[in-house]
């Protein structure tokens, strides 16, 4: 019988001291390592393969120049984080400390598009036709190379001409959002609303083209 993988929450997640490395970011776990060149960065990769092919489950992995590593884990049948999830993070970050790589937790940024509609069937197709997105349910999209951003519809239930159709999702470590927030409203923003925090704040920018700034806290 084939291996069930057990569900493990944002909460148990982040909490868990052996993961500092690593953000919780849109139901996927995320690690930046700093190599000291990217030759160094390069050479690791094989070993991060060789690990995740011995637990059977792998990683997306992102190499930039001068030796910057993105890491991303996720269980795709499940939708969000397992325990295997937890424990090729544990190994990563082993053989990250093994090389002396440098780890960068607070700068992960996870972006949505949400569109609002009141006829989401009707302005879905035409999303997905010049994204070139696919499916993620009834009322989303994706990227099926899994490097632009997932694309959702918010249903309205009346037409909102005084306000931008079109806003943008921005989630971040839970912690360092607030300091998102601030910096946003320094560069010019304002608060909407922080009715959700911490699960989102609203601000708009100074023609009132709102996002929000998200984390997986405080969702039910």
């Amino acid at each position: 019988m084939a291996y069930a993988p057990r569900v493990v929450s944002d909460v148990e997640f982040s909490v868990d001291p052996t993961l500092a490395d690593w953000r919780v970011i849109l139901r996927r776990a995320e690690a930046v390592f700093r190599a000291p060149s990217l030759a160094a960065a390069a050479a690791w990769i094989p070993k991060v393969i060789a690990a995740a092919d011995a637990a059977d489950h792998h990683p997306d992995i992102d190499l930039r120049y001068p030796g910057r590593l993105h890491v991303t884990l996720t269980t795709h049948a499940t939708g969000g984080l397992t325990d295997l999830d937890v424990v090729l993070a544990r190994e990563i970050s082993s053989l990250a400390a093994a090389e002396g790589f440098t780890s960068e937790p607070g700068t992960f940024v996870g972006v949505e598009l949400a569109i609002d509609a009141m006829d989401i069937s009707a302005v879905k197709p035409f999303w997905q036709a010049v994204l070139g997105y696919v499916n993620d349910g009834e009322h989303a999209l994706k990227d099926p190379l899994r490097l632009g951003p997932p694309v959702w519809f918010q249903q309205m239930e009346s037409p909102r001409p005084q306000r931008n159709r079109i806003h943008v999702d921005v989630t971040v470590g839970h912690d360092v959002a607030e300091a998102r927030l601030a910096a946003a409203l320094a560069a010019g923003g304002t608060l909407v609303s922080a009715t959700r925090a911490r699960s989102f704040w609203v601000v708009a920018d100074p023609e009132g083209n709102e996002a929000c700034i998200c984390t997986w806290q405080d969702r039910g």
